[in-house]
């Protein structure tokens, strides 16, 4: 089982590094556009205003934002690799981590040619990494702890010889108790 736990760690670490790295290059590339919006500081005034363009418009730009970070909310406690963890408490951490995630990039795109900061990002990619984590988390935990106390539940094979199992005999014997202890001392 500590070996499955080093591996899981293991490829945690090394898929979220890529991940982080590629919403790096996402979000953090400078953009040739020939005309950039107003930064927006007031939550659910973008979001609004993709409902108001049309489902598919919204479904692309909303669901972009969910998604951008949602990967986070399986890797970060992959990267922990705890199995007996309070759900909150592993919700809670990675949901702040997610967020403050969020926020670093959005403070990084105040100084990138062509991206704009926007405050409905934060919050969608925020819920991304909450609803990832609910989604997921719980019923592999659950299935990693399953499989840990199956693997300990069960027995090992007899290995018996031609002639039958190899007798044992203890090498060392119960001492034996004595009436005359001393007494205690106060």
């Amino acid at each position: 089982m500590q070996r499955q736990g080093f591996r899981i760690r293991t490829a945690g670490a090394i898929l979220l590094l890529a991940h982080v790295l590629l919403v790096g290059w996402i979000t953090l590339r400078p953009l040739d556009v020939p005309w950039i919006s107003a930064p927006n500081f007031h939550p659910l005034v973008g979001i609004r205003a993709d409902l108001a363009s049309g489902w598919p418009t919204a479904f692309r730009r909303i669901g972009g934002d969910l998604v951008l970070l949602a990967p986070l909310g399986v890797l970060l406690p992959a990267v922990g690799g705890r199995l007996n963890v309070s759900l909150w408490g592993s919700l809670l951490r990675t949901v702040t981590a997610g967020g403050l995630l969020s926020l670093g990039i959005e403070l990084f795109q105040t100084g990138v040619p062509g991206q704009v900061v926007d405050v409905d990002s934060l919050l969608l990619n925020t819920l991304g990494v909450g609803v990832a984590h609910l989604l997921v988390v719980p019923a592999v935990r659950a299935r990693l702890r399953r499989r840990g106390e199956r693997s300990r539940r069960a027995p090992l094979p007899q290995v018996d010889g031609p002639r039958g199992a190899t007798p044992t005999i203890p090498r060392v014997g119960i001492a034996p108790q004595s009436d005359a202890l001393p007494a205690s001392r106060p």
